[in-house]
């Protein structure tokens, strides 16, 4: 009998024999926390002191599992037993303030905080980290009450006890702004800047205090008065325009140039979005690259500013007009510049995560891979660029093998995939999913999802540490944060990927169901050519036989030996993530609804919530839930194309209902909206007509408006199709050439194999890289091609095919937005990918 097992029938043995026992109620509970079952275990409790009501651990613990339940009133109460209980002790009257606080009942917190204070005694010449706590602790209250001449008050009294400066005068300047007391709060924001000039926040809120009518001269005056400060410089660059601009770009490249800093396009990447500014940066950063050639210099001979630089200096400028091309979508210039850099120091690591970059960006992700594991060759030990490679690997279908390379940073002696996820690796786990679905194997890709859930469980199951350690350290301002964190914790973007990748799947399952994973396969294959169904059928076979040899070789290892409780305990947690059983789910709709119902209560600013939403409620034929996510995601994103798409379809699910499914009052609500919905226009046709004529100059409106022409009139194809394979349309670029392709391709405007090999040829010609737009024989990924299938042949890797359904994704190119600190590393678990 297991551990668990044998407890679980200990305990009620021991109650049973007397309901009245108070040890036998509280060690049950214990046992039902420790499964967390709080429920369960808050009824045990108050059993218990029912029998024992002045225990002072019973309550403690009832205490600990309220606040986790956010039971607050129920926790409130609980404190003030403990507080009549033990009134001398310091938890007693921080626990009953918190609760409080919790409460928004502002009053009485500041009310208990201050009798406590006055009873602590503090030396003035030593300084007490937990007594600054508690005035800091105090001092926020009373801001967030309402109080604000009183927080300042309070800080001014008992100043000398504070050790915490900094938080001082951020939370007095603060107030100060809010009091409206802008001189004070521009004295104190100032000596702020004097402490850390790095810090964006602090310039910014200096100058909502000052309000200056040239902004130019104002970031100009601060960046002479903090010449040390990066970010004093670097503010103007957004405000400056014209012959400004230029040379303020010109002095801020040349010690960036000069010194070698790795990160100086990432510092200017917020300025692309201007294309005035685009055209400035392209002819400095041209122009230097020229004098260096012909002068050896970033100036001609006869400037003023002429200095021989060292040849470091070229490489640098080398690098940015590289990372400048490829951001801009250049991509022969990019590789033209990346290809001389990388000729001038073959030994630079950041030379081939650019060419890389080039290439994925340029959506040919198997060369891609091929510069990243050159650049990961040329140093072993970085675990970031180690990271990178994995990631692209991931995104070319090679999951076993970007599995090895992560195992060089992970626990030795333990299987990787599991070190992962014991350390929350969200963003491999996330790429994983994608990986799986684009392969076909939807059960696997799901698995990963929950797996990335569980996470968040996981995490919201943790901070039920933090509620007695923050009361007995005294880290009362970070516990009240904590508590905020954790009640808005799916509201982080891995939740959300997470979710959306799911619902994608469930959807599908919905849409096209499948006894078995393997069925879903199959009708991949159906819609696959026969170049790409042999490729298929060669890396199955090499699969297998990879399956084989690690089937050997796990006999041959000596594992360690597991307990009867580890093996009961690894295969519930085999069985409740079965890819198998999670494919062939009753109800799919019902699974995706439990990702999405947390996004709906904390990402309702998201448009993809309520886009979702929609592609659940539409599937179930719930008209109300229809129309509230519609109207919701007008709210919030009314311009989005997804949502003209959700009206037309919406409008035409309640022409097509019929009286058993809309009647009564769902009927006179939906009648009554639908006006709305059209803008006062008489037909979806007229409604569709004025759509495409308002966004005609945004070619992804133009995508779902001739996807809705073909639907409701499907002899309009070939006037359709023609509003969307126009390459000469001003908003043309390879994201929406791809979304055009995938459109063409899955069958939303019916089989149309000549359109689609036309608008192929054409977009090769503009793409010649993507390999989206190139026969199977003539893709550049043929460069390495003998590097890929010689690792393959010892790994084998699974070819990426689109999984079906009823309206296929399309496939974007990964996002040209993506940086350094936007790419966590396999011992990051909440950080941006």
């Amino acid at each position: 009998m297991s551990v668990s097992m044998s407890r679980i029938c200990v305990s009620p043995s021991g109650y049973r024999l007397s309901l009245a026992s108070v040890l036998g109620w509280h060690v049950y509970g214990l046992l039902q926390r420790s499964d967390k079952k709080y429920e369960e275990a808050i009824k045990c409790y108050r059993n218990a002191l029912k029998w024992d009501k002045e225990n002072i651990q019973i309550l403690r613990d009832l205490s600990l599992l309220q606040v986790q339940m956010r039971d607050l009133e129920g926790f409130r109460d609980t404190r003030y037993q403990l507080l009549k209980l033990r009134p001398a002790q310091r938890g007693s009257w921080v626990g009953y303030a918190v609760a409080y606080h919790l409460l928004v009942d502002y009053d009485m917190a500041i009310k208990v905080m201050g009798e406590y204070r006055k009873t602590q005694i503090v030396a003035q010449e030593k300084p007490d980290y937990e007594y600054n706590e508690m005035v800091m602790y105090e001092a926020q209250l009373l801001r967030e009450s309402g109080q604000l001449q009183e927080s300042i008050n309070h800080l001014d009294q008992f100043e000398a006890h504070v050790c915490d400066m900094l938080g001082v005068l951020e939370l007095k300047a603060e107030i100060f702004v809010d009091l409206g007391k802008l001189s004070e709060a521009r004295i104190l924001y100032w000596k702020l800047l004097k402490r850390n000039p790095e810090n964006v926040t602090y310039y910014t809120r200096l100058e909502e205090i000052v309000k200056p009518a040239n902004k130019l001269e104002f970031y100009l005056n601060l960046r002479k008065e903090l010449p040390n400060s990066s970010t004093a410089k670097r503010l103007p660059l957004n405000i400056a325009t014209g012959d400004d601009f230029s040379r303020l770009l010109d002095e801020y490249l040349q010690p960036g140039f000069r010194k070698g800093v790795p990160p100086l396009f990432l510092n200017l990447k917020s300025l692309y979005t201007d294309p005035a500014k685009v055209e400035i940066i392209t002819n400095t950063v041209e122009s230097f690259y020229q004098c260096l050639r012909q002068h050896g210099s970033l100036y001609p001979p006869d400037s003023d500013s002429f200095v021989q630089e060292p040849p470091s200096t070229v490489l640098w400028v080398l690098l940015y007009l590289a990372r400048h091309y490829t951001t801009i979508g250049d991509t022969q210039k990019a590789l033209e510049y990346v290809e001389r850099a990388i000729e001038h120091t073959p030994t630079m690591l950041e030379l081939h995560m650019t060419m890389a970059k080039v290439y994925k960006n340029a959506d040919d992700l198997k060369a891609a891979a091929h510069w990243m594991d050159e650049a990961q060759s040329l140093d072993t030990a970085d675990r970031y660029v180690n990271s990178k490679y994995a990631k692209y690997l991931l995104r070319i279908g090679q999951v076993e093998e970007a599995i090895e390379k992560s195992h060089k940073f992970t626990r030795e002696g333990a299987s990787t995939l599991d070190t992962l996820i014991d350390m929350q690796c969200m963003w491999f786990e996330l790429e994983c999913a994608k990986s799986y679905y684009h392969t076909g194997k939807l059960g696997e890709a799901l698995k990963k999802c929950h797996q990335v859930e569980k996470h968040f469980v996981d995490i919201h199951d943790d901070q039920f540490d933090f509620h007695t350690y923050c009361m007995r350290k005294m880290t009362l301002r970070a516990y009240v944060n904590l508590i905020s964190l954790e009640d808005a914790l799916k509201n982080h973007p891995f939740y959300i990927e997470a979710t959306k990748l799911a619902v994608k799947i469930y959807l599908q399952l919905h849409d096209h169901p499948a006894t078995k994973e393997v069925e879903v396969n199959n009708q991949q294959e159906d819609s696959m050519t026969t170049a790409e169904l042999k490729k298929l059928r060669r890396k199955q076979r090499k699969a297998e036989l990879k399956a084989q040899a690690k089937a050997q070789e796990d006999k041959k290892e000596n594992k360690p030996k597991q307990t009867e409780n580890d093996k009961k305990v690894g295969e519930e947690k085999d069985e409740e993530l079965d890819p198998v059983k999670l494919v062939m789910v009753k109800d799919p709709l019902e699974e995706a609804l439990k990702f999405l119902v947390p996004l709906q209560h904390l990402s309702r600013g998201c448009i993809d919530t309520h886009l979702m939403s929609y592609s659940i409620y539409c599937r179930k034929r719930k008209f109300l839930l229809m129309l509230r996510s519609i109207k919701r995601g007008l709210v919030v994103d009314p311009e989005h194309p997804q949502m003209h798409e959700n009206i037309v379809d919406f409008v035409l699910a309640v022409q097509a209902a019929t009286d058993e499914q809309l009647s009564g009052p769902v009927k006179l609500v939906v009648d009554e909206s639908l006006p709305r919905l059209l803008g006062g226009k008489a037909s979806l046709d007229e409604f569709n007509r004025d759509y495409l004529s308002t966004h005609r100059d945004s070619l992804l409106h133009l995508l779902t408006g001739s996807s809705v022409l073909y639907r409701l009139h499907p002899e309009c194809r070939d006037e359709a199709i023609s509003l969307i394979t126009d390459l000469g349309h001003p908003k043309r670029n390879l994201k929406t050439c791809l979304k055009v392709h995938a459109l063409l391709k899955n069958g939303t405007f019916g089989k149309c194999p000549e359109h689609v090999s036309n608008f192929e040829a054409n977009c090769h010609k503009l793409y010649p890289l993507a390999t989206a737009f190139k026969v199977l024989e003539e893709s550049s990924a043929a460069i390495v091609e003998n590097h890929l299938d010689c690792k393959a042949e010892e790994k084998p890797v699974e070819n990426e095919i689109e999984s079906p359904s009823q309206k296929p994704p399309s496939q974007e190119p990964p996002s040209h937005e993506e940086t350094v600190t936007n790419n966590a590393e396999p011992h990051d678990s909440l950080q941006n990918n």
